[in-house]
């Protein structure tokens, strides 16, 4: 079975404002129009916070240390206040440690918001986005940055569009199978440290290190660079896991699956995942058997049990009480291939 160190998993406790623009300036097209001498701020909760209520005074449910968005209502609500108003609603709401503000909906700061956001150093960002979609991209990218994550040694393919993650002992020929399903034409998507990270309440997303990227060890042969040796299409950068298949030595007499009606599982990060005990023995094609383990995985996805359905034709010819095997082709018309 699986072993998950529990010092391998881990969260992040803050990312800082310089991170979080630098990575979503491009995507969100967000603008920074204040100076840059609040981005060493840090952000501590991925949730959003939009300072109506604080703006307008009521500040003793602030939730200040989120990020805070700034739509077209509080705008609208700022524009009714005098130049004197809006000063000491800036100047309430900028006592408190807040990480940034994103005017969205291609609002222009009040030049009392810009004068004390510079002056308390609090970023002020600008995005086009309307302030739904700017919610739901920058909330995303959030859960993202402070989702659980967790690593594990492996090799992780995409094959049929299947996450296939080769588990085992060292040694046991993980590299060789993934380079193998490389050849047949899948894609690799990363090999021997794997990060899998917690998307949602059932999804695990996994990917390569920065360091390791693309690159495969295989003993005898040394590193290969997968990308340079079979091109872009041999790679992929993220990919959902769906199955593990745990490759271990044939042990006789042990108990291996033979009917496939047993679904097991395996839980990383409270995730439940499809879980297949491969043995290997001389001349069983490993890389035939994931094909089709991805190949039936689809399968089973759109409501198709080989293992389920074969049993209950079973079940059924014992029911009629015929023990007679018939021949699956009534008549050999003149075919005699």
């Amino acid at each position: 079975m699986i072993n998950i160190d529990k010092k391998s998993v881990s969260k992040k406790d803050y990312i800082d404002v310089r991170f979080f623009y630098e990575n979503v300036k491009n995507r969100f097209q967000i603008n920074l129009i204040s100076d840059e001498s609040g981005l060493s701020r840090k952000i501590f909760d991925q949730n959003l916070h939009r300072p109506g209520l604080a703006l307008a005074g009521f500040v003793e449910l602030f939730s200040y240390n989120r990020v805070q968005i700034v739509g077209n209502t509080e705008m609208r609500f700022l524009a009714h206040l005098d130049e004197k108003g809006r000063y000491e609603a800036f100047s309430k709401l900028f006592e408190f440690q807040i990480p940034c503000i994103i005017l969205t909906d291609n609002n222009s700061p009040f030049k009392e918001m810009l004068e004390l956001a510079n002056k308390y150093n609090i970023p002020l960002f600008s995005t086009s986005l309307s302030t739904t979609k700017s919610t739901f991209l920058i909330g995303d990218f959030l859960d993202d940055q402070f989702a659980p994550r967790v690593s594990i040694h492996g090799s992780f393919v995409d094959v049929y569009g299947v996450g296939i993650l080769f588990v085992g002992k060292s040694g046991i020929g993980k590299s060789e199978v993934a380079l193998d399903l490389v050849e047949r034409g899948h894609r690799l998507v990363a090999d021997d440290i794997i990060i899998l990270t917690k998307k949602g309440e059932n999804i695990l997303m996994g990917s390569g290190t920065e360091l390791v990227k693309h690159f495969m060890e295989i003993r005898g042969l040394g590193f290969l660079n997968i990308e340079k040796v079979f091109g872009i299409r041999a790679i992929r950068y993220q990919k959902r896991l769906e199955v593990i298949v745990e490759l271990e030595n044939w042990v006789e007499g042990h108990e291996y699956t033979r009917t496939g009606l047993d679904d097991d599982t395996f839980g990383i990060l409270e995730v439940d995942i499809p879980y297949i005990k491969l043995p290997i023995i001389p001349g069983k094609n490993i890389t035939v058997i994931s094909e089709v383990i991805a190949l039936q995985y689809l399968l089973k996805h759109y409501g198709y049990d080989s293992a389920k359905i074969f049993t209950t034709s079973i079940a059924s010819k014992i029911r009629e009480k015929t023990s007679k095997l018939e021949r699956g082709v009534n008549y050999f018309e003149h075919d005699f291939e």
